[in-house]
Parts: C-alpha cells; sequence; structure tokens
C-alpha cells in the first residue's frame, strides 16, 4: 500500500509536469491561432490601390491625324458661316455712321449719338484741316463688331491715337492760361522719354566691321545698309530741322556700351520737341515707340505734318512719297530683315510685327497729316 501511495505520488508530480508543460504549449497555439484568425478577416477585403475619384463617360478611342484635320476644316467653315452670318446681321442693322461739321470741327456720329472721349467722355473733336484722319476714325468705328470691341485697344489704335492729342491740347490750355503757366506733366513725360531713345536710337546702331561673310543679292553687308539708311535719314535732319549739329554712331568697335551725343546737339533736339504742337507731339510718341528710334519718327514727322514741325518751309519741291509709311517701316527693321531673309521668318511673329509697324506710323501720318498749309 505504501508502494502504491509513493507510486500514486509520484504519477501524481508526473501529471502535474505534463499539465505545466501543456499549458506552456497551449499558450501560443491559442496565441498563433488568434493571430491566424486577424489575418484572415483582413486578407478577406479587397485592396484599394487606386480609388477611382473621376466621374463621367470614358475617354474617346484616338482618331488618325487625317480625321483630325477634317475636323479641324469643318470647325473653321462654321466660324466663318457665323461670321458671316453676323456680318449680314449687321448690315442690315440701323446704325450708319456719318461725319458731321459741328462748330468748326468734325465729328463721328453713329445714328444720332456722338463719338466722346473714353475717359473724359467729351466729344472727341478733329479739325476741319484733317478730313482723312476724321473719315478713317469713322470707318475704324465701322469696322467693329460688338460693343466688347470698342474696349479692346489694338482694335481702335486710331481712336486711342487721337485721345491721346486731345488730352495734350486741353493740358497746353490749362498751363498756358492757368496760374504758373508751364509745361504739362505729360509734354514733359513725353519729351524726356523720346530724348532717351537719342542715345541708343536703331538707326545709329551699326553691325561691326570687316564681317563680309554674309551679303545680300547685292553684295551688300549689312553695315552698309544700315550706313545708307543712316545717311538718309540723318543727312536730312541735320540740314533742314537741326542744322548745325552732328549726330554720331553710338556703338564703339570695342564697346557694348552706347555712347552719349554731345550735350550741344541734345539740347537742340529737345527744344525741337518741346516746340511741337499737341498733335505732333502724340504722333511722335506713338512713332519713336513703334520704331524705336526718334530719327525716323522726327524724319516721317517733318514730312507729313501740316503744321511744319518746327521748320518754316521744307523746301526742295520734294514730294512727300519719298519718306513714307513704308520708307519709315524699313528703315525701322534692317536688321530683322536681314536676319530673316537668312534664316526665315517665325510665322504669327514677325510677318504680325511686319505689319503692325505700318499700321502704327499709317496712323501717325494720318494724325498729323492736313491740308492747312497746302
Amino acid at each position: 500500500m505504501k508502494a502504491l501511495t509513493r507510486l500514486g505520488g509520484r504519477l501524481s508530480a508526473s501529471a502535474t509536469t505534463s499539465t505545466m508543460v501543456a499549458s506552456r504549449m497551449t499558450t501560443p497555439t491559442l496565441a498563433v491561432a488568434g493571430t491566424r484568425a486577424a489575418f484572415r478577416a483582413v486578407g478577406g477585403q479587397a485592396a484599394d490601390v487606386a480609388p477611382i475619384v473621376g466621374t463621367g463617360p470614358p475617354p474617346q478611342a484616338p482618331v488618325s491625324q487625317a480625321e483630325e484635320a477634317l475636323a479641324r476644316v469643318k470647325k473653321r467653315r462654321r466660324q466663318a458661316e457665323m461670321l458671316k452670318l453676323a456680318k449680314q446681321s449687321r448690315a442690315g442693322a440701323s446704325h450708319v455712321l456719318t461725319l458731321g461739321n459741328v462748330a468748326g470741327s468734325l465729328q463721328v456720329f453713329l445714328d444720332t449719338r456722338v463719338l466722346r472721349h473714353p475717359t473724359t467722355k467729351e466729344i472727341i473733336q478733329i479739325p476741319t484741316t484733317k478730313p482723312h484722319l476724321a473719315t478713317a476714325l469713322a470707318l475704324e468705328w465701322d469696322l467693329l463688331t460688338s460693343v466688347q470691341d470698342a474696349t479692346r485697344q489694338h482694335l481702335i489704335p486710331l481712336t486711342s491715337l487721337v485721345c491721346r492729342a486731345l488730352d495734350l491740347a486741353a493740358e497746353d490750355a490749362t498751363h498756358a492760361t492757368g496760374p504758373g503757366s508751364g509745361v504739362g506733366p505729360a509734354r514733359a513725360q513725353i519729351t524726356k522719354m523720346v530724348m532717351r531713345y537719342l542715345d541708343t536710337d536703331s538707326v545709329l546702331c551699326w553691325a561691326p566691321e570687316g564681317d563680309v561673310t554674309q551679303q545680300d543679292a547685292q553684295g551688300r553687308t549689312l553695315r552698309e545698309l544700315q550706313q545708307a539708311s543712316a545717311e538718309e535719314v540723318v543727312g536730312y535732319l541735320v540740314s533742314r530741322v537741326w542744322p548745325g549739329i552732328s549726330l554720331v554712331p553710338v556703338l564703339d568697335e570695342n564697346s557694348i556700351m552706347p555712347r552719349s551725343q554731345d550735350e550741344g546737339s541734345r539740347a537742340v533736339v529737345e527744344g525741337w520737341v518741346a516746340g511741337l504742337s499737341a498733335w505732333e507731339l502724340a504722333g511722335l510718341e506713338r512713332a519713336v515707340l513703334s520704331a524705336k528710334s526718334l530719327l525716323i519718327a522726327a524724319r516721317l514727322l517733318v514730312q507729313w505734318s501740316e503744321e511744319g514741325a518746327g521748320i518754316a518751309s521744307r523746301g526742295g519741291g520734294e514730294g512727300r512719297e519719298r519718306f513714307g509709311v513704308e520708307a519709315a517701316a524699313k528703315a525701322a527693321g534692317i536688321e530683322v530683315a536681314w536676319q530673316t531673309g537668312n534664316w526665315g521668318e517665325v510665322e504669327d511673329t514677325h510677318d504680325v510685327d511686319r505689319e503692325d509697324i505700318r499700321r502704327q506710323l499709317g496712323g501717325v501720318v494720318l494724325l498729323v497729316a492736313g491740308t492747312g498749309k497746302e
């Protein structure tokens, strides 16, 4: 019995040990089982890598280049038809542009409404000696297709030029009669601006000597073309408009910095600019900004101004066609014409600039020309 008791105690100890080992082995097994259950729960959901957030139909299938070209042609035809219909409906409208001589000035009428200054709302009055300017102004407004076009400055360049001249005339009248009479701020600003172009005038900027690799069809280099143009423009100005002064090239062979004209020449030119009338000064400003040259602008102004532009007589009996819009535009674009002749021109850039400068200079001729002294 004692042996059995001892055996039973041993069995009891052995069973206890087995139970502890079993419990130790059971706990990780439960943990792993729980982890597996958690993995199974997560793995049961579909992955959302790139959620669809866009709404609308799917993109269209690609088309060939021929179909794209045909679509562009159809679109242009539709636009042309719409424009034609708009012109026909506009032609059938009751708006009629007329010119009237009211109180000693020419005025543009749209039906019974008179054309006014966009800022001051004053009536635009053009001198009776400028009938071509008044006709061109009326034609500019007749070509507008909508009310919105009247707010686009590139569609009404002549209107803005005329308004600039009228503003200068009103300012001159105010400073001439008011207390502390003198030069108005707008006139002083224009004079200062155009004089800055004299030291970097494009007519006096020539290509370096010695480059004979590039020549035109007549065998002339770029420098020779620039010198020929400068001799014609500068020669006329220093002999008839500013006698006694000398104008030198502004670029030296060994320097990239422009060379200033002498103070005496600058004083003569500045005095001439300050003595221009309001119409002439507005035309000079537009021509300088378009041609990037004070000398070309002065040459064009003197040739066409009805007020003489500060000189008593043109003399010589020369015709006005000698230096017109085309000659001024060519003198201002010698370098561009040389480069495009050698390397070709950029579409919608060089061709647009070439026509725009002629439009701007043509507006200057219309502004200053007239029948007052003919």
